[in-house]
């Protein structure tokens, strides 16, 4: 996969605009976690953050802000960034501004896992590892399925795939007791409430990024259609398989950390396209994962602290936050 491809059209990308763009993007998302790590029921200011960060706070502050805050924080941030670079490179494969990583199976597959874990009365744990087992479970069919004959028959497969997992869902909610209920619901709709191991998310998207980065060359071709991307010798088999494993794997993570999260992986890689003004996904990536991250961090501050001491479903939020904003940006632009 390491072959020269020579783009067939112009790929505008202007480095110091990009960077400053990029480094906006960065300080937002910094701003985000830190009001993340100020904002909650407990009253600790941003003092007592930077306290807790050099070690120096509390024991109540410490647990509150560490243990608490800024795991949920950092998996917000991973999920999104996630979703969206997942996204980028769905919309890639498929040439489609309406792909977005649940078109294939993977967050059906991860739900089914993880009702039936929460109708068992399975922990934190057992709720992860059985959603964990669902998507990879999914992505092994839409793959044997698919396997060779094309994107087309790939999103296909995973559209169906995705509508069978709904309807298995359906009947799980529908056999559930009231008391299973409201987690379930919960889980469907995003949940950060338990999130404490981050690394998962944050590492994924990271390792997403790199892999835009080294290969965004091999992914213009790709999203410049099939017959273009042959004209110039690119291997689009195996393209596509390597594309869809990653997406796959992203969306997998980010569904097992969090739930299922929506609008986050359609929408970011848009606006990334609009403020960056190209089409290059070695430049598109980290602005999509930083954009994506954002969204997801201020969609959980927010489900965090409107309706104190309840909490709001993350992806509710997501979608009635971001709507807005990217049909004001449509407009404008």
């Amino acid at each position: 996969m390491s072959q020269a491809v020579t783009l067939p059209y112009p790929v505008p990308m202007h480095t110091v605009s990009v960077w400053r763009r990029w480094v906006l993007l960065a300080a937002v998302a910094a701003a985000v976690l830190g009001a993340s790590l100020v904002a909650g029921p407990a009253d600790k200011g941003l003092w007592d953050v930077l306290l807790a960060l050099g070690g120096r706070a509390d024991p109540v502050a410490r647990t509150v802000i560490l243990d608490l805050r800024l795991p949920r924080a950092l998996t917000a941030f991973g999920v999104g960034s996630a979703l969206a670079v997942a996204g980028l490179l769905l919309q890639a494969l498929f040439r489609n501004p309406l792909a977005d990583p649940y078109v294939l199976g993977v967050s059906g597959g991860a739900a089914i896992g993880a009702l039936l874990a929460i109708g068992a009365g399975a922990g934190a744990l057992g709720l992860q590892g059985s959603a964990a087992l669902g998507a990879v479970t999914a992505i092994g069919v839409v793959w044997l399925l698919a396997r060779g004959h094309g994107a087309a028959r790939l999103l296909l497969t995973g559209v169906v795939v995705a509508s069978a997992c709904g309807a298995v869902v359906a009947l799980l909610l529908a056999v559930a007791s009231s008391e299973q209920l409201r987690g379930m619901v919960f889980w469907l709709a995003g949940d950060l409430s338990h999130a404490h191991e981050p690394w998962p998310a944050l590492l994924a998207a990271a390792l997403a990024c790199a892999f835009a980065a080294t290969f965004g060359r091999a992914l213009n071709v790709l999203a410049s259609g099939e017959l273009r991307a042959r004209s110039v010798g690119l291997d689009t088999a195996r393209w596509r398989n390597a594309a869809f494993a990653a997406a796959a794997l992203l969306t997998a993570v980010a569904v097992v950390s969090a739930g299922t999260i929506g609008f986050v992986g359609l929408v970011a890689p848009h606006l990334a396209r609009l403020l960056l003004r190209t089409i290059d996904h070695r430049v598109l990536a980290p602005a999509a994962a930083l954009l994506g991250g954002s969204l997801v961090a201020i969609a959980d501050l927010l489900a965090r602290t409107l309706a104190e001491p309840r909490q709001l479903p993350v992806g509710g939020i997501m979608a009635l936050v971001g709507a807005p904003v990217f049909l004001a940006l449509l407009r404008r632009r």
